[in-house]
């Protein structure tokens, strides 16, 4: 966005049209002042939503519903799916908020989403968008097959398992890779595991067809599961070949159960104080909307880089993950590599998740705004299927089905140790490949950085995906 409108000599603050918001009466029926709010220019626009979205949330936080519904209805004014980022971030949010009120009527929210069909095709169809419109999981791939290159070199029988087998390009390019090797390839068995029949019969068809034209010895393992309910001993691991373990964008939707097991263990926890009043001034001098959301503060809370408002990792809240991760262990993988969101989308309050999840996906529509063309098909319905979802998912949801549990690099880092993997720093080739490729798309908004012998990918200076590569502890 460009340079936020002040009159010369005036304070940021006062001549902010915000001001007019705490002045403005909650009652519908004195008048509307949706006029003046359509007539805004875009950056005051953009400041108008983030003040409307915070209010709103902290009225849905403390149960006012009726001052949550006049701010929706307010923000609906000023949001669109097909408009600027803001306007576009902002009628996610307002539909994630509504769906949260929604949810204390159970039966008329199952009735209104009963005929919702999510089909296959859809779902292949949005994860193929967001490879193609964003690098990160092309970086991922790159750092994930390098990973296992190096951790295979001399081995003649190799075991990957791929805990979310949708995408055949990561393993098309690593069977390229190994048809290379010096030493001749090794005999290759993936074991795939996804939620999707379909999903694992398109992925064994393909890869079948790569490794037969390369003449690699190869198999294809389908193993149709969730997450959640995988059977450790239908991944068939075989004395005498060498492991590797992938994991894309996946351990985090395993918290959400230790949630649910820690709140049936002691029931006041599930009582959260969401009741938090907004104390919060704008201001006006910012030029992008991470800069306006850097600017937003709630009684004294803002994101941090570094986690702090994330879940606190321990043994009692853990033990679903824990065990997940210990059972990961017990197949000693040489090497396992997991890449996740770089975000605190797993506070315990909604307000916490609320504006945390507005400086993240404020990054990711950043991305598409600086990239694709606003009037673009494919970008509505990455932000519609893909972010909407996950945005509805973090703030309209609670316990078991909060899936979406995004945390940072370093609260992973803690539960890998905690379950007995030690750190394998990704090498100088793997990141100057990555580098490269970065660079080579032609947007000087990615970044990347080293943290510890890991990578995050950041949107400017904002990170929002982290690769990390692990080998079991004996």
């Amino acid at each position: 966005m460009g340079s936020m409108f002040q009159e010369e000599g005036s304070s940021s603050v006062t001549s902010s049209p915000l001001q007019f918001f705490s002045m403005m009466s909650l009652s519908p029926s004195i008048g509307s002042p949706y006029t003046w709010l359509r007539e805004l220019k875009s950056e005051e626009r953009g400041l108008a939503l983030i003040h409307l979205l915070l209010t709103c949330a902290n009225h849905v936080a403390a149960g006012s519903l009726e001052n949550a519904n006049v701010m929706l209805d307010q923000i609906s004014q000023l949001a669109s799916p097909d408009g600027d980022t803001m306007q576009r971030i902002a009628a996610y949010f307002n539909e994630a908020l509504a769906d949260r009120i929604l949810k204390t009527w159970p039966g008329l929210h199952r009735a209104l989403n009963s005929t919702r069909i999510v089909m296959v095709s859809e779902e292949i169809l949005v994860q193929k968008l967001f490879l193609e419109l964003f690098p990160f999981l092309k970086v991922s791939y790159i750092l994930t097959n390098q990973a296992i290159v190096e951790a295979m070199e001399g081995e003649k029988m190799v075991h990957i398992i791929d805990l979310n087998a949708a995408e055949p390009a990561q393993w098309i390019a690593l069977l390229q890779v190994f048809s290379a090797r010096p030493e001749g390839p090794p005999h290759l068995r993936i074991t795939g595991v996804h939620h999707q029949k379909e999903i694992l019969e398109q992925m064994a068809h393909k890869l079948t067809e790569e490794a037969e034209k390369l003449d690699i010895p190869f198999q294809f393992h389908p193993v149709i599961s969730k997450l959640e309910n995988l059977d450790f001993d239908k991944l068939r691991v075989k004395t005498g070949e060498a492991l590797a373990i992938s994991s894309i964008l996946q351990l985090h939707s395993l918290l959400g159960l230790d949630d649910e097991a820690l709140r049936r263990r002691s029931p006041l926890l599930s009582k959260n104080s969401n009741g938090i009043h907004l104390q919060k001034a704008l201001l006006m001098n910012q030029s992008t909307l991470g800069d306006l959301l850097e600017k937003d503060t709630l009684n004294g809370y803002s994101p941090s880089p570094d986690s702090a408002s994330s879940s606190p990792v321990s043994l009692t809240a853990s033990m679903t993950a824990e065990s997940f991760l210990n059972a990961l262990w017990g197949l000693s993988p040489k090497v396992m590599i997991v890449t996740e969101q770089d975000s605190n989308h797993n506070g315990s309050t909604l307000m916490e998740r609320v504006l945390e999840a507005l400086y993240s996906y404020a990054a990711l529509f950043d991305c598409l705004e600086s990239t694709v063309s606003r009037t673009s098909v494919e970008r509505l319905k990455v932000e519609k299927m893909l972010f909407g979802e996950e945005i509805k998912n973090i703030i309209a949801c609670e316990g078991a089905e909060r899936r979406e549990r995004h945390e940072k690099l370093d609260k992973w880092i803690q539960r890998l140790d905690l379950s007995g993997f030690g750190n394998v720093p990704l090498s100088y080739y793997g990141m100057l490949q990555a580098r490269r490729f970065l660079q080579s798309c032609g947007c000087e908004g990615y970044k990347m950085r080293e943290e510890n012998g890991c990578l995050v990918i950041c949107w400017q200076d904002r990170p929002l995906f982290s690769i990390s590569a692990w080998r079991s502890r004996k």
